[in-house]
């Protein structure tokens, strides 16, 4: 046994209440390596009268990787504390103790000492990672403003195109999207199945996707007015539909009054302490366009990427801070917004989000708070900071399964397992997954075409745990490259829709309802299929109800014999005669477990 991969770090997603007495604990080992894993727990001041360290609980296996296997164990305590190491059985029948004093061999003299012991040394309620309940019963349908629908020609912007007249828009196009537009279709989000809105920024500034805040108080007239916006919240509230913003925290728009001061009195402005600024001037040629501003190299300022107009805010100034606060708090308190969605969150301090945590769940208890971090992220989610991010990292590997074929499908299944290991149940339980989005190409590009393939991604990735979401347009079959080309005006003409695709999103949203306790909560198995590399066999199971799956990206259809006729629940390119299951090449199958 290779002792070395042994590992367990307490006070992390290794240990952490997931209820009020409930504790989950894991462990690491290398794959393979150990034949059982013992938790030895008990009071820490009743280890030397109880001796309850003679006593062992086997721990389950949940999850494995390329190179390692997790074990977990729920456990509760009658006193809420608890010490507890581990009792590591080899599958070379070599036997250790680990515990927070390191490895040593299994014998009784090294259990003896209480201090050789993990502990938690109180169940601290206040200090229990909470995720919104509602969160995981929510369906999510992504809107780009500009793009989704034109309900109020009164507002558009100069130069505002017809709808939809480009077959591939770019960074400069305006056609007039707007709020109104929202509202006129917000029963057509409810038909679909819809519980929840992430918007794009809808702030004042000059470009078409608002990423370049002017003023973060004002609605951009291009989409209409508060008055407006606060009608449409009242009406998606009325129909049990939530309301996510996009807050833009780590820079500006260039033409901010903040930034225009700067350029004006340089280092003799009140701001210039409000940006990461090298030296002066700061102004820009004016003859730069778009797409030059889009990527200038280096400037005598911090930015957001290489992007010149974006200037980088300086979050750790006191008085950045309290005008960032008081926006984050002023939409909640103003219009009764859900959540917020942190624009590159990753590059902000972690002492102002602890900050903005404190503020917007004071004021909501259950407001949902959402990061945009693309990689490993679990010093923002350790519960002051936010509840989950935008899954990229999870849904990435599904796509290189599905769509890039770039993964087997153990491949693939130890990627997922990697990713919900890095974190708490209660944070993967409200995981934001998308498979495309404004800053990726669309998912039918992405598969080529194939909308076989589209479909059985999407029903994959509605069966994982994480609250998932439609990019508009997916549902009736859009495609696009990568940004700008993946903000294509919303067809509305039903003519030109794919129908087919709507039904059955329908459908996918309507079985992610039906069944989101299992879903959310649900013990997650994952099976080979006869040592098929393109085939995905997974089951969830949650008190009486198990329901099984099986997707196959193979080139041959995949056939199983069951011990009775399957109850389908979800299906495509799958057929079933009496108990003979067959699924075709990017078809897939969900049932009832027996």
């Amino acid at each position: 046994m290779e002792t070395a991969a042994i590992f367990h770090r307490p006070d992390s997603e290794y240990a952490y209440l997931y209820k009020a007495n409930e504790m989950h604990i894991r462990l690491r080992t290398k794959k393979g390596d150990a034949a059982q894993v013992n938790i030895i727990s008990g009071d820490p001041y009743l280890h030397g009268t109880k001796k309850w360290y003679l006593d062992h609980v086997p721990m389950k296996l949940i999850a494995s990787t390329d190179i390692h296997d997790y074990w977990m164990i729920a456990i509760g305590a009658e006193f809420k504390r608890l010490s507890y190491g581990f009792h590591v059985i080899g599958t070379d029948s070599l036997e250790v103790f680990y515990g927070d004093r390191g490895i040593f061999p299994f014998e009784e003299k090294y259990l003896e000492e209480a201090n050789t012991f993990f502990r938690m040394p109180y169940f601290q309620e206040i200090d229990r990672f909470k995720s919104p309940d509602w969160v995981k019963e929510t369906v999510w349908y992504q809107i780009f403003p500009e793009r989704f629908a034109n309900g109020d020609t009164s507002n558009d912007p100069e130069g505002t195109l017809p709808w939809g007249s480009k077959e591939h828009p770019t960074r400069d196009d305006f056609y007039g999207g707007d709020l109104q537009g929202v509202i006129d279709h917000l029963d057509y989000l409810v038909d679909l199945g819809i519980n929840g809105i992430y918007f794009c920024p809808i702030f004042r500034a000059t470009s078409n996707h608002k990423y370049d805040t002017t003023d973060y108080f004002e609605i951009d007239p291009d989409f209409g007015d508060k008055e407006t916006f606060k009608k449409l919240v009242d009406e998606a509230h009325k129909r049990g539909i939530r309301i996510m913003l996009d807050a833009v925290f780590n820079h500006m728009g260039m033409f901010s009054y903040q930034w225009e001061d700067v350029v004006e009195n340089e280092a003799d402005s009140k701001y210039a302490d409000w940006f990461h600024i090298h030296q002066f001037p700061v102004k820009l040629d004016e003859s730069l366009t778009t797409e030059e501003l889009e990527n200038v190299g280096r400037l005598p300022y911090d930015t957001f990427a290489f992007t010149g107009h974006m200037p980088k805010l300086n979050t750790a100034n006191p008085e950045v801070q309290a005008y960032l606060l008081e926006i984050a708090a002023y939409w909640i308190r103003e219009f009764d917004i859900d959540a917020w969605r942190l624009d590159v969150a990753n590059e902000v301090d972690h002492h102002f989000w602890k900050r903005f945590y404190q503020v917007t769940t004071d004021l909501k208890e259950d407001f949902y708070i959402l990061g945009e971090i693309w990689h490993s992220a679990q010093s923002w989610l350790q519960g002051d900071e936010f509840h989950a991010v935008m899954n990229y990292a999870f849904t990435e590997t599904i796509e290189d399964y599905f769509m890039n074929k770039k993964l087997s499908a153990s491949k693939m299944v130890a990627g997922l397992n990697e990713q919900l290991m890095l974190y708490r149940q209660q944070t993967n339980e409200v995981m934001f997954n998308v498979l495309d989005s404004h800053d990726t190409a669309r998912i039918l590009t992405i598969s080529k075409g194939n909308k076989d393939i589209v479909k059985s991604s999407l029903a994959f990735t509605f069966m994982q745990n994480g609250s998932p979401c439609i990019y508009y347009g997916t549902e009736i079959g859009m495609d696009g490259f990568d940004d700008p080309d993946c903000r294509k005006c919303m067809i509305w003409d039903e003519k030109k829709q794919d129908l087919e695709m709507l039904a059955f999103t329908k459908e996918l949203i309507t079985f992610r309802k039906n069944h989101q306790q299992n879903l959310s909560y649900g013990e997650l198995n994952w099976f080979d299929v006869r040592d098929k590399e393109e085939v995905i066999g997974l089951k969830r199971t949650l008190g009486e109800e198990t329901i099984v799956a099986y997707f196959n990206q193979g080139e041959q259809d995949l056939e199983l014999a069951l011990d009775s006729k399957p109850e389908i629940m979800l299906n495509h390119l799958s057929f079933t005669d009496n108990q003979l299951l067959s699924v075709k090449k990017n078809g897939f199958v969900i049932f009832k477990g027996q």
